[in-house]
């Protein structure tokens, strides 16, 4: 048989990959633990063990408990060998975050900074990033890069905002920041970045919807870990989803959408535009604002029903509104149950991970996985 160098090589960068990604995962973990999940040889194991530390990228945590034998070396991901910086532009706000390779959040500033496309609004992110690193400490060489979320529809090249209401924008191009930020950078809609914040720890996820309930709504959709972003841009636009047939005028011009009935505005209307005391008031029993929620959850069980029937996978409750409703799934999910067809509860139903800054944190993650996909 003819050796093949090349596929020598492909095998070889696979195994280290494997063992990386297998060490990230888990929190700690032994070699040989590594190498009966893997089905490699323990040689193998050693050896890219032994590279991956001396790159800073592992390391030993200890001992693990024993079996009766010898207790066995703990090897551990060094989650801040590297770091990625998210920033999520509102409105009137300007959000950076600095993640680890772990995803979680190791510093953040937010500022208030109505958005324009001016030199002023590209300098103020620039002075932004560089006040983040400053104040984290961080060698800037561990820096893989910047992702920058926007609320709207991104062109194919991801250079130009072709439609924004939040922003108040239509085919706007991001040509000024590359004068401001010193690192490679990245821009993605909001609520796709969101999405992929929610799914980077759930490892039994595969497929998923992530709906997102903030000012406006929105959401995306995750097919094999992969956003599918639709033939114009536009998947994951739950929004404008007709849920009631000629019902409240929706901004975008249509009467009917999600949005004007699941939007947190909603609800933070009744409250001088504060969701924190629409849902104290909650809390205390306003009999007022329980007859809100009430409306407002049978209006979200419904999309929620169509989404579960349109992808039949999990799905995601994110934004202000998925921040607060942790206490109020068991009363969704019977909403829920009384609308399916094929199941019996509303398991299928999860509470987002991260209460803040997912766009933010989803953003900073398009740099994190490629470095991990090719270690």
């Amino acid at each position: 048989m003819k050796y093949n160098k090349s596929n020598n090589i492909d095998v070889k960068k696979e195994n280290r990959n494997r063992i990386y990604k297998l060490i990230c995962e888990k929190e700690r973990i032994s070699k040989p633990e590594i190498a009966y999940l893997l089905g490699i040889s323990m040689p193998t194991v050693m050896q890219n063990v032994k590279s991956l530390q001396d790159e800073g990228l592992v390391e030993e945590a200890g001992v693990l408990g024993s079996t009766g034998g010898r207790k066995a070396v703990a090897i551990s991901c060094v989650e801040n060998a590297r770091y990625s910086i998210g920033v999520d532009i509102t409105r009137n706000h300007i959000s950076t975050v600095l993640i680890n390779l772990t995803g979680n959040i190791v510093e953040g500033i937010r500022v208030s900074k109505k958005y324009q496309n001016t030199l002023d609004h590209a300098q103020e992110m620039g002075k932004l990033i560089d006040n983040l690193i400053e104040k984290s400490g961080i060698n800037p060489s561990k820096i893989l890069g910047v992702g920058i979320s926007v609320p709207g529809i991104l062109s194919d090249d991801g250079l130009t905002l072709v439609s924004s209401y939040v922003l108040q924008v239509t085919n706007e191009r991001f040509a000024n920041y590359q004068n401001y930020i010193k690192y490679p950078y990245l821009l993605c809609n909001d609520a796709n970045a969101a999405g992929i914040a929610e799914m980077w720890n759930r490892n039994t996820l595969k497929n998923a919807i992530y709906l997102s309930l903030s000012n406006t709504v929105g959401g995306s959709i995750l097919l094999d870990n992969k956003i599918y972003l639709g033939e114009n841009q536009r998947g994951g636009e739950f929004g404008h989803m007709t849920i009631e047939r000629n019902g409240l005028q929706c901004y975008c011009g249509k009467k009917g959408c999600l949005d004007t009935y699941c939007s947190a505005l909603v609800l933070a209307e009744h409250t001088n535009g504060n969701l924190a005391d629409f849902f104290d008031l909650l809390k205390k029993g306003d009999r007022k604002i329980e007859a809100v929620w009430e409306k407002y959850l049978d209006y979200l069980a419904t999309a929620v029903n169509n989404l579960r029937m349109f992808f039949d996978c999990s799905i995601i409750l994110g934004g202000y509104v998925g921040a607060y409703i942790d206490e109020y799934m068991d009363k969704l999910k019977g909403y829920i149950a009384n609308l399916n067809t094929f199941e019996m509860d509303g398991n299928y139903v999860q509470v987002c991970h991260y209460k803040r800054e997912a766009a933010a944190v989803g953003a900073a993650l398009l740099h994190i996985k490629p470095f991990i996909d090719n270690i």
